[in-house]
């Protein structure tokens, strides 16, 4: 099986190398690996001491984070180094502050395996939430690398707990521990006899409760809302646009006010979305010297600040439930203890699932239902408080991961 495995990982090289010449994205993942070997090489030395994360992407990235900035803070003089196996992720984040190295995590090939682990020489691996590489495992068994995974999940239908997983259930031991988010991954893991296992919940809590205590504070969105009820929507598509739009023109109240933060940041697009809404509307990039409380629609067309915009909320609307992959980031709205309103696809999230369930978190699949849900919590203050303060408590109430995996790695 490693033979097989090896083969295939040596063909997917070159296939990748085909389709790169086609496809940007997998441009990005080809030639940015071929930067990883030197990079690491003119960052890390052989006397440094060396923590190494690694994060599929850009989510997962966000649950490794505020285990990261906590070991910056406790261990000042570690080298810290952060993977990632997406462009999406990389892309991103590889101006990253708090790691000292950041880059692609190479394909994995044995070869590959012994050059990266021989330059980083970490003395604790980190991986989230999944990724699970044969060979890098494989050599850091070897050496006797302490290796954990946080923010596990892990699924009844994955290979490793079929008949023919032996394979992939090697791997899993070449772990010190699992910190896993369910008691059903705990339970899975320990029915193939792996005991060193603990569900501590997921790190994305921590990191996004963390930003209620940050300067939040935006002037221009505070001259905007001039104390107006306001709704934010964030990271939205056409089809959830479309709703909106919908209900701003032919239903919302003078005293609402909205804010609309586009997930596609086109200028065609973004000028289509303006000259769609009846009422008067302003863009970030032109609102300049404009008197901005005399506007009811803001459209943010820039990236970068939806997090603090989302603390001036009434109640917010996440985009992404028209699309195939699904609802976007609900947690931060949810931890300014807001109601969040959302499309009809987000089987595929815990989190959301559970908002949904505790009555914080509402799905609607139609304008007709958006319109009468918007007009209800615009009416009803304590309904709106009230689902607010159930999402703010879902959040507090799963936080605590962190400090359990940072007690372990002291």
């Amino acid at each position: 099986m490693q033979l097989l495995y090896n083969i295939l990982v040596f063909k997917a090289a070159l296939v990748l190398k085909v389709l790169a010449l086609f496809n940007k994205k997998i441009k990005l993942f080809v030639d940015g690996r071929k930067e990883t070997f030197t990079i690491l090489k003119n960052n890390i030395s052989p006397s440094d001491n060396v923590i190494w994360m690694h994060c599929a992407s850009l989510g997962e990235f966000e649950q490794g984070r505020p285990i990261l900035e906590k070991l910056k803070e406790k261990h000042p003089t570690k080298k810290l180094v952060l993977t990632f196996f997406s462009p999406s992720g990389y892309e991103v984040r590889k101006n990253y502050k708090e790691a000292d190295v950041v880059c692609y995590l190479p394909l994995d090939s044995a070869k590959n395996a012994k050059k990266f682990l021989n330059i980083v020489h970490p003395e604790t691996a980190i991986f989230v939430k999944y990724e699970f590489w044969p060979n890098l495992l494989k050599e850091l068994k070897i050496r006797n690398i302490d290796t954990i995974l946080i923010s596990g999940i892990f699924r009844k239908d994955q290979a490793f707990f079929k008949w023919y997983g032996s394979f992939m259930q090697k791997a899993l031991s070449s772990f010190s521990y699992f910190f896993v988010q369910d008691k059903l991954s705990e339970t899975l893991l320990k029915s193939i006899r792996i005991e060193h296992v603990s569900t501590c919940g997921d790190t994305r809590f921590d990191r996004v409760y963390e930003i209620t205590k940050q300067d939040n504070q935006l002037d221009f969105v505070s001259k905007f809302k001039n104390n107006c009820y306001t709704l934010v929507a964030g990271t939205t598509w056409k089809e959830d646009e479309e709703l909106l739009v919908n209900y701003i023109n032919s239903s919302a109240s003078e005293k609402e006010k909205f804010i609309i933060a586009p997930h596609n940041i086109n200028e065609k697009e973004i000028q289509e979305l303006k000259n769609s809404i009846s009422k008067k509307v302003v863009l970030f990039s032109e609102n300049g010297e404009k008197k901005l409380e005399a506007y009811q629609v803001f459209i943010i067309d820039t990236i970068g600040i939806l997090t603090k915009v989302y603390s001036y909320a009434d109640i917010a609307y996440v985009g992404g439930g028209y699309t195939k992959s699904g609802v976007h980031n609900v947690l931060e709205p949810a931890t300014f203890g807001i109601p969040i309103i959302i499309g009809p696809n987000y089987s595929k999230f815990i989190e959301v699932k559970e908002l949904v369930d505790k009555e914080a978190c509402f799905s609607v699949n139609n304008s007709q239902k958006l319109s009468v849900l918007l007009s209800s919590f615009f009416i009803d203050k304590i309904k709106r408080l009230e689902a607010g303060s159930r999402a703010l408590n879902y959040v507090i109430n799963k936080t605590g991961a962190s400090a359990k995996i940072l007690n372990y790695l002291k």
